[in-house]
């Protein structure tokens, strides 16, 4: 296990190298200047030229890239254009907010996706089968941002029982917390649970047309015993995968959510950088994303260690 794992941390290194050229020349190349930006249209070109030399803008991007990526190695992501600070401290500043969400959709999602899928499996071909397919079909055909309006409507506008948009951070108050987060929560999950019922349904399938299943099954065994402690736990590597998949895109794809709910979170930082033309900004961001989706990936490839004996590297 050990030396799978050392050489798991090796080949994440030319992944992030070429997410971050690839990152790099899509934001250099993208049209727009920074400078330009900051300075107003009232400018004139010479302040302009003067303004991109200091920022070093005017440089080639080979020597640009070479610059960003040797401050990266160091932890170093450079100063935000726009703002005068570390990249690293807006990106935390801005990640709280994020984690939770995407931690709290994740398990909407879990407690939506695991127990349809299994209902569906159990119960193959019946009413409940159908109803739990076409959950999973109108879950992954409904926006997320259609489905945060909707919530907003109904149980901010016209019930009242939580707020419509903000963040409060959990150092005043996990319950005061916890409201700001449900509905944003909710619309981040639901369509993300379709992907697990599908997979959930179809490992277990897999697993209960298995010869030890029946063999459980004429030993006398419950129903609910085989399905949770025999067939579940064998079928949870590939869903494992998904689950784990899906936390990384939820990571890495929650702006419209955020947005929708004014979430001060990476999808608002996100936003407001590419408007500005904030080029440190998006490329740290996004070699963040990339690192936390190679990061989950090895996690889960390590859980099914502990999942299923059976797994040799």
């Amino acid at each position: 296990m050990l030396g799978y794992l050392i050489g798991r941390l090796f080949a994440l290194l030319p992944v992030l190298l070429v997410v971050a050229v690839v990152v790099f020349m899509l934001v250099h190349v993208t049209p727009g200047d920074p400078a330009r930006v900051l300075l107003g249209q009232d400018a004139t070109e010479a302040q302009v030229a003067a303004l991109r030399h200091d920022l070093g803008l005017d440089r080639p991007l080979p020597v640009q890239f070479t610059l960003w990526l040797g401050r990266a190695l160091r932890g170093d992501l450079g100063t935000s254009l726009f703002l005068r600070m570390p990249v690293s401290r807006d990106i935390v500043q801005h990640l709280g907010p994020t984690v939770t969400l995407s931690v709290l959709g994740l398990g909407v999602a879990l407690l939506i996706g695991i127990p349809v899928g299994v209902v569906s499996a159990v119960f193959r071909n019946s009413w409940l089968d159908q109803l739990s397919l076409a959950l999973a079909m109108l879950g992954a055909a409904v926006p997320s941002f259609w489905l945060g309006l909707s919530l907003i409507i109904l149980f901010a506008v016209d019930l009242g029982w939580l707020p419509s948009s903000g963040y409060q951070s959990p150092a005043g108050g996990l319950w005061l917390s916890a409201q700001y987060l449900v509905l944003p929560a909710i619309a981040l999950g639901l369509p993300n649970s379709s992907l697990i019922i599908r997979f959930t349904r179809s490992s277990l399938l897999d697993v209960l047309g298995n010869d030890y299943i029946r063999t459980a099954r004429a030993k006398g065994l419950r129903g609910r015993a085989v399905v949770f402690r025999h067939a579940l736990r064998n079928a949870l590597v590939p869903i494992l995968t998904v689950v784990g998949l899906t936390f990384a895109a939820l990571m890495g794809g929650a702006v419209v959510t955020e947005n929708v709910f004014s979430l001060p979170g990476i999808g608002q930082l996100v936003v407001s950088s590419v408007l500005r033309r904030d080029y440190p900004v998006i490329q740290g961001v996004v070699l963040m994303v990339a690192t936390a989706y190679v990061v989950i990936n090895l996690a889960v490839d390590l859980l099914y260690f502990a999942v299923d004996p059976r797994v040799r590297y």
